[in-house]
Protein backbone atom coordinates (compact mmCIF):
# COMPACT_ATOMS: atom_id res chain seq x y z
CA UNK A 1 0.00 0.00 0.00
CA UNK A 2 1.18 3.44 -0.61
CA UNK A 3 0.17 6.82 0.98
CA UNK A 4 0.39 10.34 1.23
CA UNK A 5 0.24 13.00 4.15
CA UNK A 6 0.80 16.26 3.92
CA UNK A 7 3.12 17.80 6.95
CA UNK A 8 3.12 21.23 5.16
CA UNK A 9 2.67 23.41 2.03
CA UNK A 10 -1.64 22.92 2.74
CA UNK A 11 -3.33 26.34 1.94
CA UNK A 12 0.45 28.11 2.17
CA UNK A 13 3.30 29.04 -0.06
CA UNK A 14 5.74 26.99 0.64
CA UNK A 15 6.58 25.27 4.06
CA UNK A 16 6.14 22.05 1.45
CA UNK A 17 6.26 18.35 3.91
CA UNK A 18 5.32 15.48 2.19
CA UNK A 19 5.34 11.93 3.63
CA UNK A 20 5.29 8.93 0.90
CA UNK A 21 5.03 5.73 2.73
CA UNK A 22 5.52 2.75 0.25
CA UNK A 23 5.20 -0.99 2.21
CA UNK A 24 7.68 -0.33 5.09
CA UNK A 25 9.61 2.56 3.67
CA UNK A 26 9.00 5.87 4.53
CA UNK A 27 10.48 8.81 2.74
CA UNK A 28 9.93 12.70 2.80
CA UNK A 29 9.61 14.94 -0.42
CA UNK A 30 10.77 18.32 0.91
CA UNK A 31 11.17 19.46 4.39
CA UNK A 32 10.69 23.22 4.69
CA UNK A 33 9.89 25.80 7.18
CA UNK A 34 6.44 27.16 6.54
CA UNK A 35 6.64 31.37 6.69
CA UNK A 36 3.27 32.18 7.13
CA UNK A 37 2.57 29.56 9.96
CA UNK A 38 5.65 30.93 11.56
CA UNK A 39 4.30 34.45 11.13
CA UNK A 40 1.34 33.51 12.90
CA UNK A 41 3.06 33.26 16.51
CA UNK A 42 6.84 34.86 15.80
CA UNK A 43 7.93 38.06 14.82
CA UNK A 44 11.76 38.20 14.17
CA UNK A 45 14.60 39.36 15.29
CA UNK A 46 12.10 40.55 18.11
CA UNK A 47 10.46 37.37 18.69
CA UNK A 48 11.74 34.14 17.68
CA UNK A 49 11.31 30.50 18.55
CA UNK A 50 14.59 29.47 21.40
CA UNK A 51 14.79 25.95 20.89
CA UNK A 52 12.71 22.72 19.46
CA UNK A 53 9.55 22.73 21.66
CA UNK A 54 9.07 25.91 20.93
CA UNK A 55 8.40 24.94 17.09
CA UNK A 56 6.52 21.54 18.19
CA UNK A 57 4.27 23.72 20.13
CA UNK A 58 3.00 25.60 17.36
CA UNK A 59 2.76 22.37 14.40
CA UNK A 60 6.18 24.03 12.68
CA UNK A 61 8.09 20.68 12.58
CA UNK A 62 5.43 17.78 12.59
CA UNK A 63 5.57 15.89 15.61
CA UNK A 64 6.28 13.05 14.49
CA UNK A 65 8.39 9.91 16.77
CA UNK A 66 12.04 9.12 15.18
CA UNK A 67 13.21 12.25 13.01
CA UNK A 68 14.68 14.52 14.95
CA UNK A 69 17.83 14.67 16.36
CA UNK A 70 16.73 15.89 19.75
CA UNK A 71 14.75 12.55 19.82
CA UNK A 72 16.75 9.66 21.34
CA UNK A 73 14.37 6.66 19.52
CA UNK A 74 16.02 4.90 16.31
CA UNK A 75 15.31 6.59 12.84
CA UNK A 76 11.96 5.72 11.42
CA UNK A 77 12.51 7.54 7.90
CA UNK A 78 14.34 6.14 5.30
CA UNK A 79 15.51 9.65 3.50
CA UNK A 80 14.81 12.77 2.61
CA UNK A 81 14.53 14.33 -0.84
CA UNK A 82 15.06 17.92 -1.50
CA UNK A 83 13.22 19.20 -4.80
CA UNK A 84 15.39 22.18 -4.10
CA UNK A 85 17.20 24.61 -1.92
CA UNK A 86 14.51 27.62 -1.23
CA UNK A 87 14.19 27.57 2.46
CA UNK A 88 10.15 26.73 2.21
CA UNK A 89 10.77 23.62 0.96
CA UNK A 90 14.69 23.06 2.32
CA UNK A 91 15.00 25.02 6.19
CA UNK A 92 14.22 22.21 8.55
CA UNK A 93 16.78 19.48 7.27
CA UNK A 94 18.36 21.27 10.18
CA UNK A 95 16.38 19.27 12.35
CA UNK A 96 17.07 15.57 11.44
CA UNK A 97 18.67 13.06 12.61
CA UNK A 98 22.32 12.97 11.06
CA UNK A 99 21.98 8.91 10.08
CA UNK A 100 18.66 10.19 7.68
CA UNK A 101 20.17 10.46 4.00
CA UNK A 102 19.24 13.79 2.50
CA UNK A 103 18.86 13.27 -1.59
CA UNK A 104 19.28 16.64 -3.61
CA UNK A 105 20.76 17.98 -6.65
CA UNK A 106 24.47 19.18 -6.74
CA UNK A 107 24.04 22.78 -7.06
CA UNK A 108 21.34 22.60 -3.93
CA UNK A 109 23.86 21.30 -1.89
CA UNK A 110 26.36 23.77 -2.92
CA UNK A 111 23.61 26.51 -2.23
CA UNK A 112 22.66 25.00 1.32
CA UNK A 113 26.28 24.73 2.79
CA UNK A 114 27.01 27.64 1.38
CA UNK A 115 23.77 29.28 3.08
CA UNK A 116 25.01 26.94 6.66
CA UNK A 117 27.95 29.21 6.40
CA UNK A 118 26.18 32.90 6.28
CA UNK A 119 23.28 32.52 9.08
CA UNK A 120 23.24 31.63 12.35
CA UNK A 121 20.74 30.28 14.78
CA UNK A 122 19.62 26.78 15.30
CA UNK A 123 17.26 26.52 12.98
CA UNK A 124 19.61 26.77 10.47
CA UNK A 125 22.61 24.48 11.21
CA UNK A 126 23.18 21.67 8.83
CA UNK A 127 26.66 20.95 10.01
CA UNK A 128 26.87 16.92 9.76
CA UNK A 129 23.82 16.65 7.48
CA UNK A 130 24.68 13.39 5.24
CA UNK A 131 23.56 14.91 1.21
CA UNK A 132 23.53 12.71 -1.25
CA UNK A 133 23.41 14.51 -4.28
CA UNK A 134 22.31 13.35 -8.31
CA UNK A 135 21.38 14.97 -11.15
CA UNK A 136 19.47 14.14 -14.49
CA UNK A 137 19.36 11.14 -15.12
CA UNK A 138 20.22 9.31 -11.63
CA UNK A 139 17.88 7.40 -10.25
CA UNK A 140 17.86 7.32 -6.19
CA UNK A 141 16.88 3.81 -4.47
CA UNK A 142 15.65 4.55 -1.27
CA UNK A 143 13.67 0.82 -0.28
CA UNK A 144 11.66 -0.52 -3.08
CA UNK A 145 10.96 3.22 -4.14
CA UNK A 146 13.11 4.52 -7.36
CA UNK A 147 13.03 8.73 -6.98
CA UNK A 148 13.88 9.68 -10.57
CA UNK A 149 14.67 13.30 -10.69
CA UNK A 150 14.29 15.48 -13.75
CA UNK A 151 15.95 19.12 -13.87
CA UNK A 152 12.95 21.92 -13.91
CA UNK A 153 13.23 25.70 -14.38
CA UNK A 154 12.82 27.36 -11.33
CA UNK A 155 14.03 30.85 -10.12
CA UNK A 156 16.99 28.90 -8.26
CA UNK A 157 19.32 26.88 -10.10
CA UNK A 158 19.51 22.88 -9.06
CA UNK A 159 15.67 22.65 -9.25
CA UNK A 160 14.11 18.99 -10.15
CA UNK A 161 10.75 17.49 -10.68
CA UNK A 162 10.33 14.24 -9.05
CA UNK A 163 9.33 10.82 -9.94
CA UNK A 164 8.70 8.36 -7.50
CA UNK A 165 8.33 4.48 -9.23
CA UNK A 166 6.45 3.10 -6.10
CA UNK A 167 4.76 -1.01 -5.91
CA UNK A 168 1.51 0.67 -6.72
CA UNK A 169 2.91 2.90 -9.63
CA UNK A 170 4.10 6.62 -10.20
CA UNK A 171 3.68 9.95 -8.00
CA UNK A 172 4.54 12.64 -9.53
CA UNK A 173 5.82 15.66 -7.63
CA UNK A 174 6.18 18.64 -9.30
CA UNK A 175 7.93 20.65 -6.50
CA UNK A 176 8.43 24.40 -8.21
CA UNK A 177 8.32 25.02 -11.59
CA UNK A 178 7.43 27.36 -14.44
CA UNK A 179 7.59 27.96 -18.46
CA UNK A 180 8.25 31.19 -18.56
CA UNK A 181 12.34 31.62 -17.30
CA UNK A 182 15.66 31.34 -19.22
CA UNK A 183 15.08 27.12 -19.45
CA UNK A 184 11.59 25.61 -20.07
CA UNK A 185 12.79 23.19 -22.13
CA UNK A 186 14.28 21.62 -18.95
CA UNK A 187 10.56 21.61 -17.12
CA UNK A 188 8.84 20.23 -20.69
CA UNK A 189 11.22 17.58 -20.48
CA UNK A 190 10.18 16.70 -16.79
CA UNK A 191 6.52 16.80 -18.14
CA UNK A 192 6.99 14.54 -20.78
CA UNK A 193 9.06 12.12 -18.29
CA UNK A 194 6.10 12.24 -16.28
CA UNK A 195 3.36 11.51 -19.31
CA UNK A 196 5.49 8.40 -19.84
CA UNK A 197 5.39 6.86 -16.18
CA UNK A 198 1.73 7.33 -16.25
CA UNK A 199 1.09 8.57 -12.71
CA UNK A 200 -1.02 7.33 -10.37
CA UNK A 201 -0.85 10.69 -8.56
CA UNK A 202 0.70 14.42 -8.73
CA UNK A 203 1.38 16.37 -5.97
CA UNK A 204 1.24 20.16 -7.76
CA UNK A 205 2.16 23.53 -6.99
CA UNK A 206 -0.38 26.08 -7.15
CA UNK A 207 1.09 29.09 -6.67
CA UNK A 208 -0.15 32.02 -8.99
CA UNK A 209 -4.40 31.36 -9.29
CA UNK A 210 -4.43 35.03 -8.81
CA UNK A 211 -2.46 38.00 -9.80
CA UNK A 212 -0.95 35.39 -12.32
CA UNK A 213 1.39 38.12 -14.14
CA UNK A 214 2.74 37.24 -17.98
CA UNK A 215 5.99 37.86 -18.25
CA UNK A 216 9.78 36.42 -18.71
CA UNK A 217 13.65 36.75 -18.04
CA UNK A 218 13.89 38.21 -21.41
CA UNK A 219 11.47 41.00 -21.24
CA UNK A 220 12.84 41.21 -17.45
CA UNK A 221 16.40 42.39 -18.73
CA UNK A 222 15.17 44.79 -21.58
CA UNK A 223 12.90 46.52 -18.83
CA UNK A 224 15.73 47.01 -16.55
CA UNK A 225 18.05 47.68 -19.54
CA UNK A 226 15.77 50.36 -20.03
CA UNK A 227 15.55 51.87 -16.79
CA UNK A 228 19.66 51.75 -16.29
CA UNK A 229 20.00 53.54 -19.02
CA UNK A 230 17.60 56.27 -18.60
CA UNK A 231 18.58 56.90 -15.05
CA UNK A 232 21.88 59.80 -14.56
CA UNK A 233 22.30 58.99 -11.19
CA UNK A 234 22.79 55.72 -9.11
CA UNK A 235 20.75 52.38 -9.71
CA UNK A 236 19.84 50.85 -6.76
CA UNK A 237 18.44 47.09 -7.01
CA UNK A 238 17.04 44.30 -5.05
CA UNK A 239 17.01 40.81 -6.52
CA UNK A 240 16.88 36.88 -4.69
CA UNK A 241 20.36 36.66 -4.17
CA UNK A 242 20.31 32.78 -5.55
CA UNK A 243 18.52 33.87 -8.58
CA UNK A 244 21.31 33.39 -10.95
CA UNK A 245 18.79 34.13 -13.99
CA UNK A 246 18.28 37.74 -12.40
CA UNK A 247 22.05 37.97 -11.67
CA UNK A 248 22.85 37.80 -15.32
CA UNK A 249 20.08 39.66 -16.21
CA UNK A 250 21.25 42.55 -14.04
CA UNK A 251 24.97 42.02 -15.02
CA UNK A 252 23.85 41.98 -18.56
CA UNK A 253 22.10 45.78 -17.84
CA UNK A 254 24.75 47.38 -16.29
CA UNK A 255 27.38 46.33 -18.87
CA UNK A 256 24.95 47.40 -21.92
CA UNK A 257 25.28 51.07 -20.09
CA UNK A 258 28.79 51.06 -18.95
CA UNK A 259 28.37 50.44 -15.31
CA UNK A 260 29.75 48.20 -12.90
CA UNK A 261 27.33 45.67 -11.15
CA UNK A 262 28.04 45.96 -7.74
CA UNK A 263 26.62 42.68 -5.60
CA UNK A 264 26.59 41.76 -1.85
CA UNK A 265 29.13 40.08 0.08
CA UNK A 266 26.28 37.03 0.53
CA UNK A 267 25.44 37.45 -3.52
CA UNK A 268 29.30 36.72 -3.90
CA UNK A 269 29.75 34.13 -2.01
CA UNK A 270 27.28 31.92 -3.04
CA UNK A 271 28.88 33.48 -7.01
CA UNK A 272 32.03 32.10 -5.62
CA UNK A 273 31.02 28.37 -4.47
CA UNK A 274 29.09 28.25 -7.72
CA UNK A 275 31.45 28.81 -10.03
CA UNK A 276 32.43 25.00 -10.81
CA UNK A 277 29.02 24.84 -12.77
CA UNK A 278 29.96 26.02 -16.49
CA UNK A 279 25.70 25.51 -16.86
CA UNK A 280 24.95 28.33 -14.90
CA UNK A 281 27.29 30.69 -16.94
CA UNK A 282 27.98 32.94 -13.82
CA UNK A 283 30.06 36.11 -13.92
CA UNK A 284 33.62 35.76 -11.94
CA UNK A 285 34.33 37.38 -9.13
CA UNK A 286 37.42 38.90 -10.76
CA UNK A 287 35.49 40.11 -13.98
CA UNK A 288 36.40 43.65 -14.19
CA UNK A 289 32.43 44.59 -14.80
CA UNK A 290 31.62 42.90 -10.98
CA UNK A 291 32.59 45.08 -7.93
CA UNK A 292 31.77 43.46 -4.30
CA UNK A 293 30.03 45.82 -2.10
CA UNK A 294 31.56 46.14 1.50
CA UNK A 295 29.53 47.31 4.32
CA UNK A 296 31.12 48.86 6.96
CA UNK A 297 31.53 46.65 9.96
CA UNK A 298 33.45 46.49 12.85
CA UNK A 299 34.08 42.55 12.15
CA UNK A 300 33.64 40.11 9.21
CA UNK A 301 33.26 36.61 9.43
CA UNK A 302 35.51 34.01 7.98
CA UNK A 303 33.60 33.63 4.52
CA UNK A 304 32.88 37.75 4.01
CA UNK A 305 36.45 37.78 4.64
CA UNK A 306 37.13 35.08 2.14
CA UNK A 307 34.92 36.88 -0.40
CA UNK A 308 36.83 40.77 0.30
CA UNK A 309 40.44 38.93 -0.36
CA UNK A 310 38.18 37.51 -3.84
CA UNK A 311 37.02 40.41 -5.39
CA UNK A 312 37.14 43.38 -6.65
CA UNK A 313 35.93 45.61 -3.79
CA UNK A 314 33.88 49.05 -3.47
CA UNK A 315 32.89 50.85 0.32
CA UNK A 316 30.18 53.47 0.54
CA UNK A 317 32.67 56.33 -0.31
CA UNK A 318 34.18 54.37 -3.45
CA UNK A 319 30.22 53.93 -4.99
CA UNK A 320 29.74 57.85 -3.90
CA UNK A 321 32.04 58.90 -6.21
CA UNK A 322 30.98 56.79 -8.83
CA UNK A 323 26.96 56.77 -8.60
CA UNK A 324 26.17 57.12 -12.46
CA UNK A 325 29.04 54.08 -13.10
CA UNK A 326 27.46 51.42 -10.95
CA UNK A 327 24.16 49.25 -10.55
CA UNK A 328 24.18 48.45 -6.35
CA UNK A 329 22.71 45.43 -5.12
CA UNK A 330 20.66 46.72 -2.09
CA UNK A 331 18.50 44.44 -0.11
CA UNK A 332 16.15 45.89 2.85
CA UNK A 333 18.81 45.14 4.93
CA UNK A 334 21.48 47.23 3.21
CA UNK A 335 19.74 50.69 3.12
CA UNK A 336 21.65 52.18 6.44
CA UNK A 337 24.55 52.63 3.45
CA UNK A 338 22.77 54.70 1.71
CA UNK A 339 23.29 57.57 4.82
CA UNK A 340 27.06 57.32 3.77
CA UNK A 341 26.34 57.34 -0.32
CA UNK A 342 24.21 60.33 -0.24
CA UNK A 343 21.96 59.23 -3.96
CA UNK A 344 22.44 62.31 -6.22
CA UNK A 345 19.49 63.77 -8.11
CA UNK A 346 18.26 61.28 -10.78
CA UNK A 347 18.90 58.09 -8.77
CA UNK A 348 16.14 54.86 -8.99
CA UNK A 349 15.71 52.13 -7.11
CA UNK A 350 14.46 48.68 -9.18
CA UNK A 351 12.45 46.16 -7.02
CA UNK A 352 13.27 42.62 -9.27
CA UNK A 353 11.43 40.46 -6.44
CA UNK A 354 7.99 39.32 -5.15
CA UNK A 355 5.61 42.14 -4.24
CA UNK A 356 4.40 41.72 -0.88
CA UNK A 357 2.30 38.60 -0.19
CA UNK A 358 1.71 38.69 4.20
CA UNK A 359 1.47 41.50 6.66
CA UNK A 360 4.85 41.34 7.50
CA UNK A 361 6.52 41.72 4.18
CA UNK A 362 3.90 44.80 3.77
CA UNK A 363 5.94 46.67 7.11
CA UNK A 364 8.98 46.06 5.50
CA UNK A 365 7.81 47.20 1.47
CA UNK A 366 6.51 50.20 3.76
CA UNK A 367 9.68 51.02 5.50
CA UNK A 368 11.51 50.70 1.82
CA UNK A 369 9.53 53.29 0.55
CA UNK A 370 10.08 55.59 3.47
CA UNK A 371 13.49 54.95 2.85
CA UNK A 372 13.39 55.90 -1.25
CA UNK A 373 10.80 58.71 -0.63
CA UNK A 374 13.51 60.20 2.28
CA UNK A 375 16.18 59.90 -0.93
CA UNK A 376 13.80 60.53 -3.97
CA UNK A 377 14.37 57.32 -4.96
CA UNK A 378 11.26 56.52 -7.89
CA UNK A 379 10.73 52.53 -7.41
CA UNK A 380 10.42 50.26 -10.72
CA UNK A 381 9.37 46.81 -10.75
CA UNK A 382 10.74 43.89 -13.04
CA UNK A 383 10.47 40.53 -12.52
CA UNK A 384 9.52 37.17 -13.54
CA UNK A 385 7.57 34.38 -11.36
CA UNK A 386 9.32 31.51 -10.58
CA UNK A 387 6.22 29.53 -10.71
CA UNK A 388 3.84 28.09 -13.59
CA UNK A 389 0.96 30.02 -14.51
CA UNK A 390 -2.59 28.54 -14.65
CA UNK A 391 -3.22 28.01 -18.22
CA UNK A 392 -0.04 26.65 -18.69
CA UNK A 393 -0.09 24.67 -15.65
CA UNK A 394 -3.45 22.93 -17.00
CA UNK A 395 -1.91 21.67 -19.81
CA UNK A 396 0.90 20.22 -18.40
CA UNK A 397 -1.23 18.42 -15.98
CA UNK A 398 -3.42 17.34 -19.21
CA UNK A 399 -0.16 16.14 -20.46
CA UNK A 400 0.74 14.04 -17.45
CA UNK A 401 -3.05 12.59 -17.23
CA UNK A 402 -2.60 11.42 -13.46
CA UNK A 403 -5.64 9.49 -12.13
CA UNK A 404 -5.26 11.94 -8.74
CA UNK A 405 -4.11 15.38 -8.23
CA UNK A 406 -3.11 16.94 -4.68
CA UNK A 407 -2.88 20.82 -5.06
CA UNK A 408 -0.71 22.28 -2.48
CA UNK A 409 2.02 25.66 -2.79
CA UNK A 410 -0.85 27.75 -2.94
CA UNK A 411 -3.82 29.87 -0.84
CA UNK A 412 -6.42 28.86 -3.57
CA UNK A 413 -7.28 25.34 -3.95
CA UNK A 414 -11.25 25.35 -4.16
CA UNK A 415 -10.21 27.78 -7.31
CA UNK A 416 -7.61 25.36 -8.87
CA UNK A 417 -10.33 22.55 -8.25
CA UNK A 418 -12.67 24.43 -10.17
CA UNK A 419 -10.62 25.54 -13.08
CA UNK A 420 -9.18 22.09 -13.66
CA UNK A 421 -13.08 20.52 -12.97
CA UNK A 422 -12.38 19.06 -16.53
CA UNK A 423 -8.77 16.86 -16.24
CA UNK A 424 -9.64 13.24 -16.08
CA UNK A 425 -8.29 12.38 -12.79
CA UNK A 426 -9.83 13.09 -9.16
CA UNK A 427 -8.34 16.33 -7.74
CA UNK A 428 -8.50 16.01 -4.10
CA UNK A 429 -8.74 19.62 -1.75
CA UNK A 430 -5.82 18.26 0.66
CA UNK A 431 -6.23 18.20 4.54
CA UNK A 432 -3.03 18.28 6.72
CA UNK A 433 -2.40 15.77 8.51
CA UNK A 434 -4.37 13.35 6.75
CA UNK A 435 -2.87 9.75 5.18
CA UNK A 436 -4.27 9.32 1.57
CA UNK A 437 -4.25 6.03 0.20
CA UNK A 438 -3.39 5.47 -3.51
Amino acid sequence: MTTLTFYGGVNEIGGNKILLKDRDTKIFLDFGMSFSLKSQYYSEPFLSPKDEKSLLEFGLLPNLPGIYKFDNSRPEIDGIVLSHSHMDHSAYISFLKRDIPVYCGETTATILKAFNEMRTGFEYNIDDVEFKTFRTGDVVKIGPVEVEPIHVDHSIPGSYGLIAHTSSGAVVYTGDFRLQGTRPEMSEEFVERAREAEPLAAVTEHTNMTNAEISSEPEVLEKISQFVRQTEGLVLADFARADVDRLRSFYTAAKRSGRLLAITLKQAYLMKKLSWDPHLQIPKLKDENVLVFQKAKKKYANWEMEVLESGNVADSSSVADMQSKVVLVASFYDLESLIDIEPTFGSCYILSASEPFNEEMEVDFDRLTNWLEHYGLPQYHAHVSGHIMPLQLRRVLQTMSPRKVFPIHGTHPELFSKFMRKLKGEILVVEAGKEYTL
